[in-house]
């Protein structure tokens, strides 16, 4: 872990291709990447300028951290399998903007590459081993969706078939062809979804090759991705993101540090050496034990994860007087409610760090902090999504 605060890097541009206003010849139908056509570095003005407004009259903003090189960042690639109307070949992309309509996709911008070509194999292969297509209008039909996600650091590959039955015929010399062909592919999971339901993963997972998961390393401490796992889909970025935090935080050593919502502990984790005790908060069962595998994973042996909602969680350590110096809290797009935020009024920690996926959220969260008696100190935008219009931010509060 280095002490050294990460700064804006200077940013590439991708020349659009054909003269074209956009270097992308899905964006009109896909809708992923609303702002692929303006140049990055005017992306990042207006993404500082939204913070700036969100945040006025509570504190400084700090200028964004953006990427070097804004392409082919998403280590997780999710392909919807369809059939082409016309040809009534199969096809794999992602849904036409507003509706259900599978856009076929042969190469995304942001995604990585490595992921696209597994994908564009398992399309070529679906007719010689006569995968039956789902219909979402009928719900017949075998093969949903295709996941894959790539290790930054480690170059592990997983990938998932998400289909309606658990019974495979043939699933065995299906996968040993596309692991011949694709010989980085490091584990393949069949996900079993058989709901009618626009949610992607089902419930159970069965490994056809390798461990069933795969892992990566985030900021010097590596994790393990099992395909339910939530794992930021911009490495890169997610270690400055998490470094940025962690500096924020000023750790010493002699720290008792609570990560809220922790999920899978990446950040305590990656901040463990720096504090004198870690304590995962989380509510997802699942979620917390991965996060006690990925502790022994790494050899930290100061660190608890427990199971249980964090705003109670608080309460009860100031009915204790338990001892925390330091809080940081990454919330959903929703931000906190305002139990929570009252708990952590009542457990009053010197130090709070909010990492933030929605700024319109953090901003009216900061205000109820600044109000119950916390300072809020700096704030920094992170680009964790070039090209689209969602933008993170770590924001720091002291105690007053």
């Amino acid at each position: 872990m280095t002490d050294r605060k990460p700064r804006p890097r200077p940013v590439q541009h991708k020349p659009a291709e054909n003269g074209s206003k956009t270097p992308c010849p899905y964006a009109a139908r896909c809708g992923g990447c609303s702002r692929v056509h303006i140049p990055y570095g005017e992306q990042l003005k207006m993404k500082q300028s939204a913070v700036e407004k969100l945040l006025a009259g509570v504190c400084k903003v700090e200028p964004i951290l953006g990427m070097a090189d804004p392409w082919h960042y998403r280590s997780k690639v999710h392909a919807v399998i369809g059939t082409d109307f016309r040809t009534k070949q199969p096809i794999a992309g992602v849904y036409q903007r507003g509706t259900h309509r599978v856009v076929p996709v042969q190469g995304c911008l942001i995604e990585d590459p490595r992921a696209d070509r597994i994908i564009r194999t398992i399309v070529e292969m679906i007719p010689k081993w006569k995968l039956r297509i789902y219909n979402e209008n009928t719900h017949r039909g075998f093969l949903r969706h295709v996941m894959v996600r790539t290790g930054q650091k480690t170059d592990q590959i997983m990938v998932i078939l998400v289909a309606t039955a658990s019974e495979f015929p043939g699933g065995k010399a299906f996968v040993q062809e596309l692991t011949g062909k694709h010989p980085e592919i490091t584990t393949v999971v069949l996900n079993v979804n058989q709901k009618e339901t626009s949610m992607v993963l089902g419930t159970r997972d069965i490994p056809l090759f390798g461990p069933g998961y795969m892992e990566d390393e985030l900021c010097g401490k590596r994790f393990r991705i099992s395909p339910q796992s939530f794992y930021q889909v911009n490495a890169r970025q997610t270690e400055v993101l998490y470094r940025t935090a962690i500096d924020f935080a000023n750790l010493t050593g002699a720290e008792t540090l609570l990560d809220a919502y922790c999920g899978t502990g990446t950040i305590g984790l990656c901040a463990s050496d720096r504090v004198k005790q870690l304590i995962g908060v989380e509510l997802n069962a699942d979620a917390v034990r991965d996060a006690k595998v990925n502790a022994r994973l790494n050899q930290v042996a100061n660190a608890d994860f427990i199971c249980e909602d964090a705003g109670r969680f608080m309460v009860k350590m100031a009915r204790e007087n338990l001892p925390l110096d330091v809080l940081i809290m990454d919330p959903p797009r929703s931000g906190s409610d305002e139990r929570f935020l009252r708990s952590v009024l009542t457990c009053r920690p010197k130090t709070i760090v909010y990492v933030s996926c929605n700024p319109e959220t953090l901003a009216r969260d900061a205000r109820f902090l600044v109000k119950g008696g916390y300072k809020a100190v700096k704030a920094v935008p992170v680009d964790m999504f070039p090209h689209t219009e969602h933008c993170e931010c770590v924001m720091l509060f002291q105690l007053s």
